[in-house]
């Protein structure tokens, strides 16, 4: 049978904290007594991180986890919203998994009149502990998909839950990948008028980032390129 929940969670290279973050999530969503399962999409580690994970899965039945050849956060991100079967999808983080955002987004979701839950680290009332550099990443990202997409939010990247019925579509129409495949699911929920609502999260990682900040830089251009030619002059 289809569980309440999934959870999907992008990983790489993350040996050093996969099993205490998958123990630290478990438990919580234990705790709560929902029927769920973990979908872990690991893509292009080199480290130990798929030895672990299939030991894990062997040893919890609500969890599983895919593997592909290239390291691609967007492509497997995608991938594991398509292999979900629950109700309800939250795309969370390895380095976050903050129950609090379940707590406040499913709620929401339930009791109708909303299609998908954005967690905002830029909306007022969060808390970004994130180096500057990065929060500044941050602002000048969304600032860019708000001039040329009229994005109208305050945050794409990171936490997210929504109504699987009702986005699976809205991913099937999304056309790129790294980082920006994130920007692109929450932009195109705005622009076909589903019900997207921001609230505001506290942020504190438990790592540093896998991938330097600098080296998305032209992967994020390169996509929101493609994105504005997808959307505003091939009107798709």
């Amino acid at each position: 049978m289809a569980p309440f929940l999934s959870i999907v969670i992008p990983v790489y290279n993350e040996a050093s904290i996969v099993a205490s973050a998958a123990a630290e999530l478990t438990q919580g969503l234990d705790a709560r007594g929902w029927d769920y399962e973990v979908i872990f999409a690991e893509n292009g580690s080199r480290d130990a991180t798929p030895e672990i994970l299939q030991g894990l899965c062997e040893r919890h039945p609500r969890l599983r986890w895919f593997h592909s050849e290239r390291p691609n956060y967007g492509v497997a991100l995608k991938a594991g919203i398509q292999k979900a079967r629950g109700t309800y999808v939250f795309c969370d983080e390895i380095d976050l998994c903050d129950l609090s955002f379940y707590d406040a987004a499913l709620p929401l979701l339930e009791k109708g009149g909303v299609d998908m839950v954005v967690g905002s680290k830029a909306a007022k009332g969060a808390s970004d502990q994130r180096p500057l550099v990065r929060r500044l990443a941050t602002r000048v990202h969304n600032g860019l998909l708000r001039a040329v997409l009229d994005f109208q939010g305050t945050d794409t990247h990171g936490l997210k839950a929504f109504r699987r019925e009702a986005l699976l579509p809205v991913v099937a129409q999304c056309v790129v990948d790294m980082d920006v495949f994130a920007s692109e699911f929450v932009i195109r929920a705005w622009r076909q008028g589903l019900r997207v609502v921001e609230i505001p999260i506290n942020l504190h990682e438990k790592r540093q980032p896998s991938i330097h900040l600098f080296k998305r830089v032209p992967n994020v251009l390169k996509n929101v390129g493609k994105l504005v030619y997808v959307i505003r002059i091939r009107g798709t």
